[in-house]
């Protein structure tokens, strides 16, 4: 429970995104593809998260990490849930994409 709470919150221990995109991760970038047009992670993919279940396809490898983001980090949350429900191991919510970013280049 309160590991739980520690995550929910932030709390708990830091993912390292540069060393999960150096091993290879996929950073899933579930904005509109409007939104995604007007800025974005050079070498993100982009599904808009209302189309997520309807192009999981385009994830083929449920073993391979996943860092979802989108424009605050709600959005990248439901992502993680529905790649979850669907069988992905290992999926970060990695919040906006701009402070993803910055963590990566860090």
């Amino acid at each position: 429970m309160l590991q739980t709470l520690k995550q929910l919150f932030g709390l708990g221990p830091k993912t390292d995104y540069a060393a999960l995109v150096k091993q290879g991760a996929i950073i899933l970038d579930v904005r509109s593809k409007g939104e995604y047009a007007g800025g974005h992670i050079k070498g993100s993919l982009n599904i808009a998260v209302d189309q997520l279940n309807k192009n999981l396809q385009q994830l083929k490898d449920k073993e391979k990490p996943i860092i979802t983001c989108c424009a605050s980090g709600m959005r990248s949350a439901s992502a993680k849930s529905i790649l979850k429900a669907n069988g992905y191991k290992e999926v970060h919510n990695g919040g906006s994409w701009s402070s993803l970013q910055h963590s990566i280049k860090g």
